[in-house]
């Protein structure tokens, strides 16, 4: 599996018609975005030191958050969703470590919890930064798992063996009796309607 960081297909935005569906309130368009990020903002919580159960409560909250905002968020040059939705995670630690600081602190505790919230909000804006490429590459299934239906299984075949597997494009083309030509408009089908799905330019 290539690297998504790697291969001319950005992981870190989304598509403004997905965030304008959410926007809208679409369930469909809601649902698609928790199973895309969901996994994405437990394994930022998880790098933080959160354990599980604390993981997908400040998981929960960040949705929250996003289903208040989302209506104001603008995909402008040099912006990703992927950076915002990273913004809106740490900000989340940030009030989950200072409450525990502050509970920890009323039973006589130390503020252990309080310094953590400092270090949360001193955390680069760059997601890619806490982000092992393993979980970009999972992000980029999942986005193809939610689009494979809506193409033949041919095309889907040749996109995947051209770009999954990464074989030459000539091998690709002689496999399946057909132009190299048509194994580019293929493969650049099935990655425009990604693109649509989690972004990239």
């Amino acid at each position: 599996m290539p690297d998504s960081r790697s291969n001319g297909t950005s992981l870190s935005a989304t598509s403004p018609s997905l965030l304008e569906q959410v926007a809208q309130r679409d369930p469909d368009a809601w649902r698609r975005l928790t199973e895309l990020y969901g996994p994405l903002i437990f394994h930022w919580c998880r790098r933080q030191g959160l354990g599980e159960h604390d993981a997908a409560d400040v998981l929960q909250d960040v949705f929250a958050s996003v289903a208040r905002a989302v209506d104001g968020f603008e995909l402008r040059p040099g912006a990703t969703f992927c950076g915002w939705l990273w913004t809106i995670t740490r900000n989340q630690m940030r009030d989950w470590f200072r409450l525990r600081g502050r509970q920890t602190q009323a039973a006589g505790g130390t503020a252990a919890w309080q310094q953590l919230a400092e270090v949360a909000e001193s955390l680069s804006d760059n997601p890619d930064e806490f982000t092992e490429p393993s979980e970009m590459n999972a992000l980029f299934r999942r986005g193809l798992e939610l689009v494979r239906c809506e193409f033949e299984d041919r095309t889907w075949q040749i996109f995947w063996q051209a770009v999954v597997h990464e074989r030459p494009t000539s091998d690709v083309a002689e496999q399946f009796d057909i132009s190299s030509n048509a194994v580019r408009q293929a493969k650049s089908r099935v990655l425009r309607r990604l693109r649509r799905e989690l972004g990239g330019a």
